[in-house]
């Protein structure tokens, strides 16, 4: 008879997780896990990579959660390899092989892609993609064999950098606007090369200023000790680290906290990141028009003690 499970006590745990997701592992099932070893209340994460993809994956706990929207939006670079002559019914090294054609692939001809797929595209989003139409996810009719009309998107790919690195395969390094498909791209360089080509290795290297050498692993978190784990954790604001910044006094930060807007000085400004001084605290986001700070998605008092009372203990630690 199998022992019962030992029921994790939940704890209010907020901040960054920075993971590199390893291979073969779900963006949830890997959320979940890092959920698990931080005994954390509340999780999600900020995008998702496919099971075969591996790399940069941030992981929100707590008060975090409330600005993982903002970094769906940040650019992405990947490293993928992609093979060339073989085109497969999902764009990677896992779907059923649909077509294949001979390669002659010359260093003129990746130098006329890369230009051709630099700057504004537009993509037609893959059937095996989350991406929902009429409320199901577009993976889910690829499984029963029907394919639907999908809109094209437009996305930027700021840069791209093509080179043979063996037989038929090539390396694809590409830094992306938001709603990218990776695998999308290297399929459409295949045909523009006029041979075809599925993904067989795809790995996310940065996210927004994120990037891997910052990253941990599940296996290295699992190994550490409850403090060395919540060590590992980034502050709420490194979500924001791009917005303008406004610094409250206490009277102001209380009313801007309770939702009211505040006035003063300061430019306009889409993405501001507002901080209160007494206490020292990130307070959340707001945008300014015409003088007027008006809040956007704020912590709430309960989150920022937790916060403050957390850092307290972390700088106690030896």
């Amino acid at each position: 008879m199998n022992a019962p499970r030992t029921r994790v006590q939940r704890r209010p745990v907020h901040g960054v997780l920075l993971l590199d997701k390893l291979l073969g592992l779900s963006s949830n099932q890997a959320l979940q896990k890092a959920k698990w070893l931080l005994r954390a209340e509340k999780a999600g994460h900020t995008g998702t990579l496919d099971p075969l993809a591996t790399g940069v994956l941030p992981l929100c706990f707590g008060a975090a959660t409330k600005f993982s929207q903002l970094h769906l939006d940040a650019d992405k670079t990947y490293e993928a390899t992609a093979r060339l002559g073989i085109k497969t019914a999902t764009g990677d090294a896992e779907g059923e092989v649909i077509a294949e054609r001979p390669v002659h692939v010359t260093s003129e001809d990746l130098a006329r892609v890369e230009a051709q797929f630099t700057g504004p595209i537009r993509q037609v989003p893959p059937m095996h993609s989350a991406l929902k139409k009429d409320g199901k996810a577009l993976y889910e009719y690829a499984r029963e064999g029907v394919e639907v009309e999908r809109t094209p998107r437009d996305v930027v790919i700021h840069k791209l950098e093509l080179s043979v690195i063996g037989d038929d395969v090539i390396r694809i390094l590409a830094s992306v606007s938001k709603g990218t498909y990776i695998r999308t791209l290297g399929e459409d360089i295949g045909e523009a090369l006029g041979c075809g080509a599925h993904l067989s290795s795809l790995r996310r290297t940065a996210t927004g200023g994120f990037v891997e050498a910052q990253c941990i692993t599940l296996e290295a978190l699992e190994a550490m000790d409850e403090e060395e784990r919540l060590a590992q954790l980034l502050p709420a604001e490194a979500l924001v680290d791009g917005h303008s910044r406004v610094t409250l006094g206490a009277e102001d930060a209380a009313r801007f906290l309770s939702g009211l807007r505040r006035r003063g000085g300061w430019a306009d400004a889409d993405e501001v990141a507002v901080f209160g001084s007494d206490p020292q605290a990130f307070l959340g986001t707001a945008h300014v028009t015409a003088g007027e700070l008006i809040p956007g998605r704020l912590l709430n008092p309960i989150e920022i003690q937790q916060i403050l009372l957390n850092a307290q203990q972390t700088e106690a630690t030896p």
